[in-house]
C-alpha cells in the first residue's frame, strides 16, 4: 500500500482546469431543503471517486467518519472546516472536516464524527441535527471515510483541541456549491506511479484541497441531482 504523503505547497500548483458547472440556486441551499433531499428517494447521481490505482490489491482501508457541519447564519448556510496542526502524522496543516479513526465502540459512522468532533473542536451533539451520509471517501493516507452531513445550531461555543486542531472557520455554503470555484489540479505520485488528480476550492487565505474538496464536490453534485 501506498500511502500518499505530501511534501511541497500545492497551493502553487497550476490549475489543470475549471469545473464550471452552474451554481446552486442559493434558494436550494437551505436547512429545510437540506432535510427534505436527504429524506427523499435518491435520484441517481454518481459521485465523484478518488483514483484507486496506486493502491495495494486486497489492503484493507481503516474505517474513519467526518461530520460535515452546515452552520444555519441568518445570512444562510455556512461550512465549519478545521485547519490541522503542522505536527500530525498525516494531513498536517490541511483544512478538514472535524472526524477521524473508527473506535470499536462506536456503534456507526454517526456515532464516530459526533465523538470526534465533540473531541477536537468542543462541538456538544445537542446542537447538532444529523440529515444525512454520503457515499464514503478513499484518502491517500488509507482511511475509507464516511462523510456524515449535519445542520448545526447557533449559539455554540468551541474549543480546538491544541494537538490537532491549529484553527475554526466558516466558509459559506453558497461558494462551495459553485462549480467555478472548484479547481482541478494535479501532482506526479513518487517511484513513477502516474498523476494523482485532486480539487481545490480555495477561500481568502484557506487553501481547501484534496479528500475535503473531494468530498464537497460530492456534497454538490448530490444536491444538484
Amino acid at each position: 500500500m501506498l500511502l500518499v504523503k505530501v511534501h511541497f505547497d500545492p497551493s502553487r500548483l497550476p490549475v489543470d482546469a475549471i469545473a464550471g458547472e452552474p451554481a446552486i440556486d442559493p434558494a436550494l441551499l437551505t436547512a429545510e431543503h437540506l432535510r427534505a433531499r436527504f429524506a427523499r428517494t435518491q435520484p441517481r447521481w454518481e459521485p465523484e471517486t478518488p483514483d484507486e490505482s496506486w493502491m495495494t490489491p486486497g489492503f484493507k482501508l481503516r474505517r474513519a467518519a467526518v461530520l460535515v457541519p452546515l452552520v444555519e447564519r441568518p445570512e444562510g448556510l455556512s461550512v465549519l472546516l478545521t485547519q490541522r496542526t503542522d505536527h500530525l502524522s498525516s494531513h498536517a496543516g490541511q483544512i478538514a472536516f472535524p472526524g477521524g479513526r473508527a473506535e470499536e465502540l462506536d456503534s456507526s459512522p454517526i456515532e464516530t464524527a459526533l465523538r470526534e468532533s465533540e473531541e477536537e473542536i468542543g462541538l456538544h451533539r445537542r446542537h447538532i441535527s444529523i440529515v444525512g451520509v454520503l457515499p464514503d471517501y478513499v484518502t491517500g493516507s488509507a482511511y475509507r471515510v464516511a462523510p456524515v452531513v449535519a445542520l448545526v445550531k447557533p449559539p455554540f461555543e468551541l474549543t480546538a483541541d491544541p494537538g490537532e486542531v491549529a484553527e475554526i472557520f466558516e466558509v459559506p455554503l453558497a461558494f462551495l456549491m459553485n462549480g467555478l470555484n472548484h479547481q482541478r489540479m494535479s501532482f506526479e505520485l513518487p517511484e513513477g506511479k502516474g498523476r494523482r488528480h485532486f480539487y481545490a476550492m480555495p477561500y481568502e487565505r484557506f487553501f481547501i484541497w484534496g479528500a475535503t474538496a473531494g468530498m464537497l464536490r460530492n456534497l454538490f453534485h448530490f444536491l444538484r441531482a
